[in-house]
């Protein structure tokens, strides 16, 4: 396969990222719905109507603690951006979109395949499951590794439209998002959240690649279907509903960890991805880490479909190179 599987697996997984990226930006706002950690506003300060005027008189009190947001659904959320930010707003982030899936899913799509074709089997052209869960443990790690940087770029772009006029980071595009990201909180802050970002990339990549062949093989061998339109979306949206189960809580986390934002000099929300799960958990309810989940298989499905029935449109397209 060489570099041609690099080639395929990255032109299927932009076409695939770009066409679902509405329903991932839904997905980032409904995984930060609830977040506790939101800056204070400035305390204030209040005189009796009688009072003199003197420095002592002044009663600093608290302001009252903010009403609990309404949490709503995807539909809702998709409204209410459209309403309020615009349609334009729907495509949040989209350039770091198109740079992630180059870098991440081009390298765990072209690793796979080439363990897969050196894991399997000569002469019965089989491969165990366990192996194609491994090869899409590895793939998976070395892709988020590479890709983690537009990762981090790619959810505070598409979280920024639920701040604050005032607290937005107001990125232009991905270029500007690392660029100030690196200028701002160093070089490290585009690796934040990368143990989560591996973990995940290394589920979905097991999940979804592996259960695609998985099921894949089983309608095949059983006569369900013929091998064709009809079997390649069955699988992949089969694929897709198990990589979004199996990843989800790790997708919350690490949405919020990267999110947070940080000031110079200030303890940051959290102290890492287990403080952030304890913290989600113990504030919102362990169902909390299934936050977005509607809109994870909505997106999940989808993509993996559209991802796989353009690898193999590509690879027609690519056979004879």
């Amino acid at each position: 396969m060489g570099v041609k599987g690099f080639v395929e697996g990255g032109v299927a997984s932009i076409v695939a990222g770009c066409s679902t990226h509405p329903l991932d930006l839904i997905k980032v706002r409904m995984q930060l719905q609830g977040e506790t950690h939101v800056p204070s506003p400035a305390v204030q300060t209040l005189r009796p109507a009688l009072a003199f005027h003197t420095t002592s008189s002044a009663i600093h009190m608290p302001p009252p603690p903010p009403p609990a947001a309404a949490r709503v659904g995807p539909i809702a959320t998709g409204i209410r951006i459209f309403q309020t930010e615009g349609v334009a707003a729907l495509f949040s982030g989209v350039s770091a979109t198109i740079l992630r899936q180059t870098l991440y899913s081009t390298t765990r799509m072209g690793l796979y395949d080439i363990l897969k074709q050196k894991w399997t089997h000569k002469e019965t052209n089989t491969m165990p499951l366990s192996r194609k869960i491994a090869a899409g443990l590895i793939a998976g790690a070395i892709g988020a590794t590479v890709g983690n940087p537009a990762d981090v770029a790619m959810v505070r772009m598409q979280a920024d439209g639920r701040l604050p006029l005032s607290q937005r980071r107001n990125y232009t595009s991905v270029v500007d998002a690392i660029t100030r990201m690196a200028k701002q909180e160093g070089v490290t802050s585009l690796w934040r959240g990368s143990s989560l970002t591996v973990n995940r990339a290394m589920l979905v990549t097991a999940s979804q690649l592996a259960s695609y062949d998985q099921i894949k093989e089983m309608i095949l061998e059983n006569g369900l279907m013929k091998d064709g339109l009809g079997t390649h979306v069955a699988a992949s949206f089969s694929a897709g509903f198990v990589a979004a189960v199996a990843t989800n809580p790790v997708d919350v986390i690490k949405t919020r960890v990267m999110n947070m934002k940080v000031e110079p000099g200030q303890k940051p929300p959290y102290a890492g991805a287990l403080d952030c799960a304890i913290k989600t958990v113990k504030a919102e309810g362990p169902m909390a880490l299934y936050k977005g989940f509607i809109p994870t298989i909505s997106r999940q499905g989808p993509f993996t479909v559209v991802l796989f029935v353009t690898l193999e449109q590509v690879r027609k397209l690519l056979k004879d190179f």
